[in-house]
């Protein structure tokens, strides 16, 4: 991947010729590999860079209050990644990082980071954007999580995806990824899916579901 793929992601958005040669010119930053196997980041570990994943795959795994590992997401380059947590207050690393298709890294330096968001304060309005999608799909993220059977992962799903006063839920993800997203296996989330569509709370056609009964649905988390 070439360094000025970095103008793909979100956090590059709609930069001009000129914004994007100023981002190589006042960034400081370094890219390192990593093979797969390495853990990159712990949990607890100080951010003090920005995160830029060029290429490969990282699975993403937190420990919870009982101290069992769950993996929250699997993220693949070219991304941003652990964004909102260079700046925090307490800006330490939620989750562990670990390589699963080789990797390529770019860790930018905070000073210069901010140094961006002065002086080009399209940058500074991408940041801010992509941190409070971040926080927002890892929230959403970790309550699924809470939720103990395939069954009311995939409801909660439903509910948190379902826009006011529609029956109808596009789905973002198709059932691997969903399966991929709870932590469970395909098969599995496939045969609960089958058992809800028997038993007449939802059905389900290509990209959608149509929630039949969404007060039995409710009544199950």
């Amino acid at each position: 991947m070439e360094i000025t793929d970095i103008f793909t992601i979100p956090l590059f958005r709609n930069f001009t010729q000129k914004m994007q040669e100023e981002v190589l010119e006042r960034l400081d930053y370094k890219i390192n590999h990593y093979p797969k196997g390495n853990v990159i980041i712990r949990q607890g570990e100080v951010c003090n860079y920005l995160h830029l994943l060029l290429e490969g795959k990282l699975h993403v795994d937190v420990i919870d209050v009982s101290g069992n590992e769950v993996r929250v997401e699997t993220i693949r380059a070219p991304r941003s990644f652990a964004t909102p947590h260079i700046f925090s207050e307490k800006n330490f690393f939620p989750a562990t990082f670990t390589v699963v298709e080789d990797v390529a890294l770019l860790r930018a330096t905070k000073e210069s980071v901010f140094s961006l968001m002065t002086g080009i304060p399209l940058f500074l309005r991408n940041f801010l954007c992509v941190s409070t999608n971040c926080n927002k799909c890892t929230m959403t993220r970790l309550r699924v999580l809470t939720f103990r059977s395939i069954r009311t992962r995939f409801i909660y799903y439903l509910f948190d995806h379902i826009k006011e006063g529609s029956n109808f839920v596009v789905l973002e993800h198709n059932q691997a990824q969903l399966a991929e997203y709870f932590g469970v296996t395909r098969p599995a989330l496939a045969k609960e899916i089958h058992k809800l569509i028997n038993e007449g709370y939802i059905s389900l056609s290509k990209d959608s579901v149509k929630i039949i009964d969404k007060q039995a649905l409710s009544n199950m988390l």
